[in-house]
């Protein structure tokens, strides 16, 4: 694809996830608001704030004014702070109060998308707090598919709605989670010079992917079969999503190989902020 195809499906795929959350919550009763996530400390209310409170930020909205509770545990640094100010803000908001402003987000940010006059390559500022920098306005649209995608599927898991796993944001997805497997493998989970790490994933994106670690101890990631790998990963594409995002408890892994040097991945494998 060119450029600026790629900034076209990655505005097609974002649509697709945000509106299939507004889709999700519109008819929630009050109590599943409440209702506790995967993401530590969080809410249904409070993912779908985070997600409002992202794309008004896009939109140049003013960051409120609010000053943070002394007792959330899940605050640990100066990036959950700022990520936790807006959603704590929200935190007395009614049902209608939260679907209402979702979706008049949804259609501003989807006009400015719409009407957007950057260059796939021009460099914008992506809002991280203490980790903001200016990054190609492609990479900001792939950044923001993936974080309104992860969160759909946040909920989804708490509302025990399950779908979209095989989507075009879930693809996109997929494609960045795995080019940061060798990070995983070589430098977090520290597999030696010459390692060979097979990843068997199955579901509804069904792939392959091998990690080699060179002599320098740097690792590469590519779609090739090892026929005796040193470990060997088989577990469903929602598992390693879970892992890959540091979700709770995921479902079950087949190990097969160097047992020490997988549970070493696995519990270094998570790779989002």
């Amino acid at each position: 694809m060119t450029d600026n195809q790629t900034v076209q499906a990655y505005t097609d795929a974002w649509t697709q996830s945000i509106e299939a959350i507004s889709e999700l919550v519109a008819p929630l009763p009050a109590d599943a608001w409440n209702r506790a996530t995967e993401c530590p400390g969080w809410s249904v209310r409070d993912v779908v704030s985070h997600v409002i409170a992202v794309e008004s930020e896009l939109l140049g909205d003013p960051r409120p004014i609010h000053s943070l509770p002394g007792d959330l545990r899940h605050v640990v640094d100066e990036f959950t702070r700022y990520m936790e100010l807006p959603v704590d803000k929200r935190r007395c908001h009614t049902s209608p109060e939260m679907t209402g402003e979702l979706e008049y987000t949804i259609i501003r940010r989807s006009r400015a998308l719409r009407n957007a006059r950057q260059q796939p390559t021009d460099l914008v500022r992506w809002p991280l707090g203490p980790l903001t920098r200016d990054v190609p306005y492609h990479e900001l649209l792939r950044n923001r598919v993936i974080d309104v995608w992860v969160h759909e599927q946040d909920l989804r898991r708490a509302l025990r709605e399950p779908g979209n796993l095989g989507s075009a944001a879930a693809r996109i997805a997929r494609d960045q989670l795995t080019a940061a497997l060798p990070k995983a493998v070589a430098k977090q989970a520290g597999a030696p010079a010459g390692t060979t790490v097979a990843f068997d994933v199955s579901g509804p994106l069904e792939f392959l992917r091998t990690v080699r670690v060179d002599a320098e101890g740097r690792g590469t990631v590519d779609e090739t079969v090892s026929l005796a790998p040193d470990v060997r990963l088989t577990l469903d594409w929602e598992t390693y999503l879970r892992l890959a995002c540091g979700r709770g408890r995921p479902g079950p892994v087949k190990v097969e190989g160097d047992e020490e040097l997988a549970a070493r991945i696995l519990a270094n494998f998570a790779v989002t902020p």
